[in-house]
């Protein structure tokens, strides 16, 4: 897959990315983030919708207050969006929250212990001028959100910079492969994501990620008709060249894929292995 790549931004700054919208990236580069987490700030006829708070660090979010400051007069912040609980993501909410009063919109159902939203959305809710569209998978209370003009921040269920992925329990890859196919279905014409640059024209993207994700799949279940492995072992396989820091999140995704092949009657368990139907008992 071809992957889209950008300059390490500056720290701090409210970027413009689209008109009347702006982005701070959080200084929080990683292996898993890419330069940062994308904190957009989006100014709408109500006031500034913030979008995905970012890490627990107070630098990013001095620069976020002094950015809305700058955006409008009084520093109005209308309402915080928050596309899921990952601590990327989720990590600045209560600081926000606490500065500025702005309720916290986001999934209806919460798997992180320490947050429950203000808003509770479903899939479909509007609020604040966004659609809510709900695409599991990433994880289980992942919200895309749509604006105007065709226009999704799409958070960390596509990003043009890497794959995404997806570690269960809260990793769901039918869901996930469920949810590229309702983004297809959809007329968006730019997404923006929660690390990396914005992704144009992004049908063609979404298409190969599917493709690749069942390639991945279609190559575990033929490396099982060798015999029983176990995650490790796949892993190894099947992610020869990787960087050493990403194995663990690649085995994560290998056991993703287990269990759906599982739930579609493909593969089978014994402990710690996993073996096709056609070797049980070979």
């Amino acid at each position: 897959m071809a992957f889209l790549t950008e300059s390490e931004p500056r720290r701090g700054v409210a970027e413009p990315v689209l008109p009347g919208i702006r982005r701070v990236v959080a200084a929080n580069p990683g292996p898993m983030t890419y330069h940062g987490t994308n904190t957009y700030l989006i100014d709408t006829p109500d006031g500034v919708v913030l979008l995905d708070p970012g890490p627990d660090d107070a630098a990013h979010v001095a620069a976020l207050l002094a950015a809305i400051r700058a955006m409008r007069e009084g520093g109005q912040l209308a309402m915080i969006l928050l596309s899921h609980t990952h601590i990327d993501h989720v990590g600045a909410t209560a600081a926000l929250r606490a500065a500025t009063g702005a309720p916290v919109a986001a999934y209806k159902s919460s798997p992180h212990p320490d947050f429950s939203p203000d808003i509770p959305l479903d899939d479909g809710d509007a609020v604040a001028g966004f659609t809510a569209v709900y695409t599991p998978g990433h994880a289980a209370d992942h919200l895309c959100f749509a604006w105007r003009d065709g226009i999704l921040f799409s958070a960390d269920h596509v990003m043009g910079w890497s794959t995404s992925i997806v570690s269960p329990p809260g990793g769901d890859m039918a869901a996930y492969f469920a949810s590229l196919e309702r983004l297809l279905g959809r007329a968006d014409r730019v997404y923006l994501p929660g690390h990396g640059p914005a992704l144009p024209a992004p049908h063609p993207y979404v298409r190969d990620l599917l493709a690749h994700r069942i390639a991945r799949e279609n190559a575990i279940a033929a490396a099982l008709e060798n015999g029983p492995a176990n995650t490790h072992e796949l892993m190894t396989a099947l992610y020869s060249k990787l960087d050493p820091m990403l194995r663990r999140a690649a085995e994560r995704n290998v056991l993703a894929h287990l269990l759906k092949l599982e739930s579609e009657g493909r593969v089978v368990r014994d402990g710690e292995r996993w073996l096709t139907k056609a070797t049980v008992g070979a």
